[in-house]
């Protein structure tokens, strides 16, 4: 269940300008970073052959795509606030992304923002600009920055 639980855009547009709770931790594992090997057809050793990540790789252990941190954020935005009126969400895009730090096999993901800008949509949607960090438990820099824009219809 989602920390914060909504209950429509008009309460939603309350948290316009404010920090986000931290969001609960997410482990990813070797599963995981092979799962997005093979959706994304990336199949650099760096991320799957951990034998070779051992033995080679500066971390001495797979390190998972950047991108796999990236695509995570609808999942820890989804598990950490929930606006019970709106019908469906969807990506929007991307104005800025980094990724500081590497996230290696194992490491624990969370995320940590706020909602810079929410406007009107459409009908019955909303454009939300999201500034997103998502913290690794390994690194003091972040695994992924970025400034995030998801659409949501009532």
């Amino acid at each position: 269940m989602a920390k914060l639980q909504i209950e429509d855009f008009k309460e939603f547009r309350a948290l316009e300008g404010k920090d986000l709770p931290a969001g609960d931790w997410l482990k990813v594992t070797q599963e995981m970073i092979n799962d997005f090997a093979k959706a994304t057809l990336d199949f650099q050793w760096i991320h799957i052959d951990v034998e070779k990540s051992q033995k080679y790789s500066p971390f001495k252990k797979p390190v998972a795509h950047g991108f796999m941190s990236l695509s995570l954020l609808s999942k820890l935005l989804g598990d950490l606030i929930k606006v019970k009126s709106a019908k469906m969400g969807v990506n929007y895009g991307l104005n800025k992304v980094r990724f500081p730090s590497p996230v290696l096999v194992d490491s624990q993901l969370r995320l940590k923002g706020n909602i810079q800008q929410i406007e009107n949509y459409g009908e019955n949607g909303i454009k939300i600009t999201w500034n997103l960090i998502v913290e690794c438990d390994q690194n003091e820099k972040p695994a992924c920055v970025a400034e995030f824009i998801s659409l949501m219809f009532e």
